[in-house]
């Protein structure tokens, strides 16, 4: 019997550095899969999960969808009653190289932080490349945070002195935006926190300008491979032009922003490409006087909060981590 074709082998380079589980795991469910960036595009390929091994949603007080001007936001609010100020807010941006993903993505996150953290959770379906490339996501972005502070109160039984931001990949991108967009705004929006994870901060690195050394030590990575990067970006972002514009990558934002900048829980994968821009924006809230933790996860690659069903232990404690850190941030630990 013939074996399956391996489209997707765990290279040398990284097969010793690799956790075990993650291994095991990618050769049983992914080493036969065709990688995304070499198929044909085709919005339904949206409807399929953008990664595997996650956990199931958890069980909240309440579910609902809202309809802003070009997109949905699906609010998730805790059991119980709420504080006499209302709830905190975590307003939550999706991963998926602002070409995959739904409103349903990463609906198991936001129900974990949801309970976690005690917080009301928006998590919001901003629109996609590449039928919507650039700037769509960062506008919808924005008008989810002003409906938040605007309307929040009264609709969510929100207190718009507690808002967060946060995402996944893309979606730390956007979120990382949103803090300087916030602290542009008049009058400005205060925000408590940013929890950003393996977020992409910089659309000019790649593997040969040297910016960041992780593109090059991990260009035989697992899934993140820096080929599926640049088709992300290209798909987001046409025009080259636009990656040094400071709402397309943050880390270009003027350093009076950073000043502004709200405190950052920031997580990155030891074995992903965007490591060092991960550690990098860290170091430059740092530097502007803004307190930012920085945790990488030893021996993991790019996806792994979205691996946190039976796959992935580290992946389980990676949400754990996040979730301890927005309670932190919101007094509700």
């Amino acid at each position: 019997m013939a074996q399956p074709k391996i489209y997707q082998p765990i290279h040398p380079d990284i097969a010793g550095k690799l956790l075990d589980e993650y291994a095991a795991f990618h050769n049983k469910h992914l080493a036969h899969t065709v990688p995304v960036h070499e198929i044909p595009w085709d919005p339904s390929i949206r409807n399929t999960p953008a990664v595997l091994g996650g956990s199931q949603p958890l069980k909240v007080g309440g579910i609902k969808d809202y309809s802003l001007s070009k997109c949905l936001v699906r609010v998730f609010t805790p059991e119980g009653e709420p504080p006499a100020d209302g709830w905190p807010v975590f307003i939550f941006f999706h991963g998926g190289g602002w070409t995959l993903g739904t409103i349903d993505t990463e609906n198991s996150f936001s129900t974990n932080m949801c309970n976690r953290a005690r917080c009301v959770v928006v998590s919001v379906d901003y629109r996609l490349g590449p039928e919507n490339p650039y700037p769509a996501a960062v506008e919808d972005a924005i008008e989810a945070l002003q409906w938040v502070y605007s309307q929040g109160k009264t609709t969510l039984g929100i207190d718009p002195a507690r808002i967060a931001v946060g995402g996944s990949s893309s979606g730390g991108n956007l979120a990382a935006i949103i803090t300087h967009k916030a602290a542009a705004l008049e009058p400005p929006i205060p925000l408590v926190f940013q929890l950003l994870v393996v977020p992409v901060v910089d659309n000019t690195a790649d593997t040969e300008n040297g910016r960041y050394l992780s593109w090059k030590e991990n260009a035989n990575t697992v899934s993140l491979v820096p080929a599926k990067m640049l088709w992300f970006r290209n798909n987001y972002s046409p025009n080259k032009e636009d990656w040094t514009k400071w709402d397309n990558s943050p880390i270009f934002a003027p350093e009076e922003s950073f000043k502004k900048a709200p405190p950052a829980w920031i997580a990155v994968a030891e074995l992903d490409i965007l490591r060092d821009e991960g550690i990098a924006y860290g170091e430059k809230l740092k530097q502007a006087g803004v307190s930012a933790e920085v945790k990488v996860y030893k021996g993991a690659p790019h996806p792994i909060m979205a691996m946190d069903g039976n796959a992935l232990e580290i992946g389980k404690q990676l949400v754990a981590d996040a979730g301890a850190a927005l309670a932190k941030a919101f007094g509700s630990a």
